[in-house]
């Protein structure tokens, strides 16, 4: 179902003082598709180009009306608003588009986002907080949910983190780790290597936090992986 609510313009121009931002909206709830295309329609500085059910239709419709931002739900009938969004940015890259969905699992986050999703917004969000995301996706930015940019953001953070494994680990580090995972009490390794018990405490209470591992028996797992 194409619902329009105002008359379109005719081509895709860069948004001005006297022009709103259009925005199209593919939905399959019919209530809250009519809601939101009430509520953009109502809000200044913003004008509802048209709404969609499923996410063939917006394909077939979406080249023409050339809206400034589409606001995409991922569950469509049919095919998906993932998939919807991947198609669209490979006929028209230019087309901004913002997930406005009840999911929020990290799979289906990172997959809008891979196929060209500019933000990624929860259904429970309000009026206000879509109408900033939408002025805000428009500009160039990538608005999220609170909830949504702490887990990319969790995400990059642990891609950060060095992994466990030797990798990170000293040659004087590695060579303890090697007598440890042997079976060599502390006193032999600190015999071996001439330096204090002590410090070989020092030394094994580092190669744990690089390996992340709390013991003897974890680090020795741990290596014997490698």
């Amino acid at each position: 179902m194409n619902t329009k609510t105002k008359t379109p313009t005719a081509a895709h121009e860069s948004p001005s003082p006297s022009r709103p931002i259009s925005v199209s909206i593919v939905e399959d709830d019919p209530w809250l598709r009519r809601d939101l295309a009430r509520e953009i329609s109502a809000a200044a500085g913003f004008l509802c180009l048209g709404s969609y059910a499923n996410a063939e239709e917006a394909l077939q419709k979406l080249p023409a009306d050339k809206p400034d931002v589409v606001v995409m739900d991922i569950n469509l009938p049919g095919l998906n608003g993932i998939e919807c969004v991947r198609r669209i940015k490979l006929s028209t890259p230019e087309m901004c588009i913002l997930m406005l969905t009840v999911y929020e699992e990290s799979d289906l986050i990172f997959s809008a986002l891979r196929a060209g999703a500019s933000g990624y917004l929860l259904k429970r969000s309000k009026s206000s907080e879509l109408l900033e995301a939408i002025a805000d996706a428009h500009k160039g930015g990538s608005p999220m949910t609170s909830s949504v940019a702490r887990q990319v953001v969790q995400f990059f953070n642990q891609a950060a983190k060095p992994q466990p494994g030797v990798e990170g680990l000293s040659p004087r580090e590695q060579e303890i780790l090697d007598l440890l995972v042997r079976g060599h009490p502390y006193k032999t390794i600190a015999d071996q290597l001439s330096v204090s018990v002590n410090t070989v405490r020092m030394f094994i209470r580092r190669i744990y936090k690089k390996m992340h591992v709390h013991s003897r028996s974890e680090a020795t797992a741990q290596f014997q992986k490698l």
